[in-house]
């Protein structure tokens, strides 16, 4: 009996080392071809071509990118304060990797003898656990800028830190109407609550949610218009100007990575995650296709919203925030608690 408990134990582990290698593989993949992705968007969008040469139409550009920049020499300032200067890029990374983990990609289905599920930890605090993780990425931002020694990295910092507290609010509050409407903090529980409704998908009740979700992880993401921490015309590069080489690749890789887990869990929370378009499911099965067009979908609105916009004052994006956006999912709140007092 307790053999065969050992080897069930293994077997369980080695299916999650497994999963893990999976996803983080198909993610990374997925991170290094959002940059050609959005490249390509850009040049379209000015009627250029964008990157042709490595590789058919450029496909093989992130390759060639990923080589090039882990081969560049990686410096450090004379006067920075060198362990926190080379942990800040490690943890921009890690905290955005680790949500992947609480992610579901699609549903649970059964392979032969074993439960496959689409989600590495099915988690209760999913939501909190990414809120979580978004906040602690801006440590490495606020370390990186004080660590470099530089005006300008400092500088950005500091951006970076107003503008993570304040729209970090703005996006909490604007999930507690999803919270209110599934009963759960579990991803999981939520798209299947979202499956269980007549329109599908919350963003059909929470719509100003939804307005306020989309804004407010433009900002957590340091996206344009609100790029404000590493805005090339005043600070050269903000909080990662004094870095090259593999450490610059990793912040490079935390922020799309950082696109990819909003677009997500906008996905999951308002857009009925891995389920089929209302009235479109005879096009693909339920499953991860629907997630990754709809995850495509709102990554593609990232990409829209830089190639359009100019970006804002730093007044206007402290005014943005508090002001409206937070009033905003307040009322959001407000109307959601009274939908259900009144129609139970």
């Amino acid at each position: 009996m307790e053999i065969a408990g050992a080897f069930d134990t293994f077997l369980n582990i080695l299916g999650i080392l497994i999963k893990m290698a999976v996803v983080i593989a198909i993610v990374m993949l997925h991170v290094a071809y959002a940059t050609w992705f959005e490249r390509k968007i850009i040049a379209h969008m000015q009627i250029r071509l964008g990157p042709m040469e490595v590789g058919w139409h450029g496909l093989l550009q992130p390759i060639a990118d990923g080589v090039k920049l882990l081969f560049k020499e990686d410096i450090i300032p004379a006067k920075a304060d060198r362990y926190v200067f080379m942990i800040a890029p490690l943890i921009c990374f890690f905290a955005a990797m680790s949500s992947v983990v609480v992610v579901p990609f699609f549903g649970s289905f059964t392979l032969g003898p074993f439960e496959v599920s689409g989600v590495l930890a099915n988690i209760n605090i999913g939501i909190l656990f990414i809120l979580a993780m978004s906040s602690l990425g801006a440590y490495g931002v606020i370390m990186a800028g004080w660590a470099s020694n530089s005006k300008y990295a400092f500088l950005g910092g500091l951006r970076s830190s107003a503008q993570v507290i304040s729209y970090e609010i703005a996006m909490g509050l604007s999930l507690v109407g999803v919270m209110m409407l599934s009963g759960s903090m579990n991803l999981t529980t939520i798209v299947e609550a979202q499956a269980a409704t007549g329109y599908k998908w919350y963003v059909v009740p929470q719509f100003i949610a939804f307005a306020v979700f989309c804004v407010s992880a433009l900002a957590e993401t340091n996206r344009t218009p609100f790029d404000l921490p590493e805005a090339e015309s005043e600070l050269v590069a903000g909080y990662f100007t004094e870095y090259s080489g593999f450490r610059f690749a990793l912040f490079f890789l935390a922020e799309y990575l950082g696109m990819i887990i909003m677009a997500s869990f906008g996905t999951i929370c308002f857009l009925g995650g891995w389920q089929p378009v209302p009235g479109l499911g005879w096009l693909l099965p339920s499953g991860v296709w629907w997630f990754l067009v709809k995850v495509y979908a709102l990554f593609f609105m990232y990409v829209w919203v830089r190639t359009t916009l100019p970006r804002y004052r730093y007044d206007q994006l402290m005014a943005l925030g508090w002001k409206f956006l937070i009033p905003l999912a307040l009322f959001n709140i407000f109307a959601t608690g009274m939908w259900k007092v009144l129609f139970p």
